[in-house]
């Protein structure tokens, strides 16, 4: 058979209504009690695993669980996605490098609303709920904020029932686990499927040809057109497998579609037969690589050229697949912006808009103002950087070179751009300085496409994640682009799931919401406002404080069992946990840290407010200094908690493998949410969001979503201090001067002569000296000097309010009270209706 018939053979049959009146219960047996769930996964470690339930075990009823509970969801998106097709609904296409879903088993129970039926089900097979969950690996698709928040706007879409879709890679290996050997980090292989995941359906006929490398053969046809094929390239298959995402106990479900890469060419026999047993298989480890690693490091060429794979393989697959979608329905490409819409999720999928040019252009023989028409009404672009380094860029001949077709169409879609805007741009926009910066080309020092430009001048949207990054996206790092486009910008704050978030990492918390709270809070976070008299209610305030105590010794038994340090209950728990960035400032806590252990010294008898200082986070493995302070903070781990003058008083603790379901425990056990960027730099932040719903305090900067979080909770009850955005950009105007901060200031001296003088590397002589280097003699970048002394003086209004523990409590209910603002649902709401053209199906 030809791989036309082939094709034609896999392809989705049309519905026949003579089948779909029946009604279909996916087999099983009295689907929402404990008896049928019961049987189902009795039947499913039988038959699907083929094992003896009688050897009960952890694993196999997780996996047996998890697969009972797929097929109640399979249902769901069944019936979703055939309600789509009947009611034409607008398709929403959220396409996105990664995605961070943590566990499922947990989440998806809350959702099907069996959570209690399954922990029943459970124990009548003599097991915890809670210990077979525990079986589940992190899902490695995803690596920090982009990917969680990700993740939560699909929890949401499906919540709130807006017609959407996920596109993503699906990684073989994720970014890499973490361990922590003598203080550093290595990286170890994060191989979350070794044990297979029961979450996901692979869709072997749902294979697309994604191609690379070649060249371009231009010729004209009969009709004196100018063709471009793209000829002599090489060929990988993309694999869709699918994992079903669950609205809140709404019957509602869409789906992530992940792309897994399959050779062309499974097995050479020839090079077998030759004794060649390597070169027999070599094409297919060779194609198979783009799907393998999240994130490859990108230092040298290879990597570059593997990354830049990675993003054009999952656009091109996910394109082919949502035309293919339309084209069920339409036989034009007519009524394409009316029926989908593309949100690209930062620029890793902007490669998408010449790609879809280039299938208009070549394949479909659209003119260019056709085509080009209907790509800018199709795409959506989120900005989620301001920092220059993280605005992406390729150089032109690496593009030219794995992309040949698509360099030839960005180089088109700039020239077209230029001369617009030499017909209708403002004067001051077309001189050469305005110009060049508008320009999607970037001549120099090395030719290169800066791919945050073709974003904003192909798509009708470009939104920041928070009003303060919104305002400085506008104003400061694209303002050319803002004077030409100024009904483009708009700004969505990001939000959080309140149903991981809240409700299934925080369960006790959730039950005493409830019992106070009429509506269903869950789906309508904003109803929390209604807590606020409750924070002066004693009795409430005593049954809050309880909750958060339980949650510190549920952290405190887990990080006994994973580093072995005992906490300290009494101890405010003082939390930073993210991506290891010097933007984040993770080298201002410890300069905290060194200073408090330093007064200790100088005063073992005097009264200190106790803490635990939790760190977390990985580096990004080519990431030098983010990997150098790590390993300051655990050589100053080393040294605090090993010293008898502290007594307990003070604790650091690095978790090591920060993930999701980590966060799960860290969060409601949280009491001092570390939110200390440098001002200007943080977009929106979500784990902010995440600690202040579950009661923590916030101690930060006005940066990012902090500025909107202050005005929803009140500056009493938050911690700010440090220069703003705006006291930052004067200063260093006039010329800042870390050694003024340093010389004028004996405790900042002291600890930073202690990371000089090796007080914390174990005996490695200048281990720590980039550091200290880049703080005093490199300019200290993130002004980590210049807020150290406001940061303490934060720190101590802190430890004072702790030593009330009543008045803390108070606080931190007013916390969770005024956070509902800050849920995903909202901001999913706000895309629909601002950007996406959708109206969502449940309020």
């Amino acid at each position: 058979m030809d791989k036309t018939r082939q094709m034609e053979a896999f392809a989705s049959p049309p519905l026949d209504s003579s089948v779909t009146t029946f009604q279909w219960d996916a087999g099983l047996f009295e689907a929402e009690t404990v008896a049928g769930l019961k049987r189902d996964i009795i039947r499913h470690i039988v038959s699907s695993l083929g094992l003896d339930y009688a050897r009960r075990g952890e694993y196999n009823y997780y996996h047996g669980l998890a697969l009972a509970v797929r097929d109640r969801m399979i249902d769901q998106w069944i019936r979703t996605q055939r309600s789509y097709y009947e009611d034409q609904s607008k398709r929403v296409y959220y396409l996105s490098m990664e995605y961070l879903p943590g566990k499922s088993l947990l989440n998806n129970l809350h959702c099907l609303g069996i959570y209690d039926e399954a922990k029943q089900a459970l124990i009548d097979f003599g097991l915890k709920l809670e210990d077979v969950a525990e079986v589940e690996w992190d899902a490695g698709l995803g690596n920090g904020g982009l990917g969680r928040l990700a993740s939560c706007y699909l929890d949401s879409m499906a919540t709130k029932g807006v017609s959407g879709y996920g596109y993503g890679i699906r990684y073989d290996y994720g970014m890499f686990h973490q361990v922590i050997q003598n203080g550093a980090q290595v990286e170890h292989p994060d191989n979350w499927t070794q044990r297979g995941n029961p979450w996901e359906y692979a869709r072997g006929r749902f294979l697309h040809e994604v191609r690379f490398f070649g060249r371009v053969h231009e010729w004209r046809d009969d009709q004196g057109r100018l063709r471009h094929d793209w000829v002599d390239t090489e060929k990988v298959l993309a694999m869709a497998c699918d994992l079903i995402v669950p609205g809140f106990r709404n019957d509602h479900a869409i789906n992530m579609r992940l792309w897994s890469a399959k050779s062309d060419t499974e097995f050479n026999l020839a090079y077998f037969n030759t004794g060649d047993y390597i070169g027999a298989v070599e094409a297919k480890i060779r194609d198979e690589v783009i799907s393998k690693v999240l994130y490859p490091r990108d230092e040298d060429l290879k990597g570059r050229m593997l990354r830049l794979s990675q993003q054009y393989f999952f656009v091109a697959a996910s394109l082919q697949d949502i035309l293919r979608r339309y084209k069920k329905t339409y036989a034009t490409y007519d009524k394409l912006p009316e029926m989908v819409v593309i949100q690209l999720n930062d620029t890793h999928p902007a490669i998408a808009i010449p790609e879809l040019m280039r299938i208009f252009l070549d394949e479909e023989l659209l003119d260019w103002d056709t085509a080009w028409d209907l790509c800018t009404r199709v795409f959506a672009y989120t900005n989620h950087t301001l920092l220059p380094e993280a605005l992406e860029t390729w150089s032109c001949s690496l593009m030219e070179r794995v992309l040949p077709r698509h360099m030839q169409i960005i180089y088109e879609i700039n020239h077209r751009f230029l001369q617009w805007v030499d017909q209708n741009a403002p004067e001051h926009l077309k001189s050469g300085d305005a110009r060049e910066r508008l320009s999607i080309i970037q001549e120099s020092p090395e030719k290169t496409v800066r791919m945050a430009h073709l974003a904003i001048v192909g798509s009708f949207s470009v939104n920041g994640v928070a009003a303060m990054h919104s305002d400085i996206l506008r104003n400061v790092v694209f303002p050319e682009f803002n004077a030409l486009f100024p009904d483009r910008f708009r700004n969505i704050t990001n939000g959080v799931t309140p149903r991981r978030w809240l409700n299934q990492c925080n369960p006790d918390l959730a039950v005493l919401i409830t019992e106070k709270l009429s509506g269903d809070w869950r789906r309508h976070l904003e109803q929390l406002r209604a807590l606020v008299p409750h924070a002066e209610d004693g009795e409430f305030r005593d049954r809050w404080h309880a909750v958060k105590r339980a949650n510190k010794q549920l952290l405190a038994d887990y990080v006994q069992r994973k580093v072995g340090i005992a906490c300290n209950l009494d101890a405010m728990f003082d939390v930073q946990v993210k991506r290891i960035h010097e933007y984040k400032r993770q080298l201002l806590n410890v300069l905290h840290v060194i200073t408090l252990y330093n007064r200790i010294k100088v005063d073992p008898g005097g009264e200190f407010t106790s803490r635990a200082v939790f760190f977390g986070g990985k580096a990004a493995p080519g990431y030098r200094m983010a990997k150098l302070i790590i390993r300051l903070i655990n050589g100053v781990a080393d040294v605090v908690n090993n010293d008898r003058d502290v007594d307990g008083r003070l604790q650091v603790i690095f978790l090591p493998n920060y993930c999701v379901s980590q966060a799960e425990r860290i969060i409601p056990a949280t009491e001092l949410s570390e939110q200390i960027s440098t001002a200007g730099y943080e977009a929106s932040g979500t784990g902010n969001m995440k600690f202040a719903i579950n009661g923590a305090l916030t101690i930060g900067t006005l940066d990012g979503a902090n500025v909107e979080m202050l005005a929803e909770i009140g500056k009493d009850n938050m911690f700010i201090f440090g220069h703003t955005a705006e006291e930052i950009a004067a200063m260093r105007q006039r010329g800042y001067h870390p050694w003024n901060y340093y010389e004028g200031d004996p405790e900042l001296q002291e600890a930073l002569q202690m990371i000089s003088n090796d007080t914390f590397s174990h005996g490695v002589s200048g281990l720590f000296a980039p550091i200290t280097n880049a703080l005093l003699y490199e300019g200290d970048k993130f002004c980590v000097l210049a807020d150290y002394r406001a940061y303490l003086d934060c720190q101590e209004k802190a430890s004072r309010l702790y030593r009330d523990p009543d008045e803390w409590t108070r606080r931190s209910i007013l916390n969770t009270a005024n956070m509902g603002k800050f849920s995903s649902d909202r901001s999913v709401v706000e895309y629909a209706e601002n950007i996406w053209g959708v109206t969502p199906q449940f309020a």
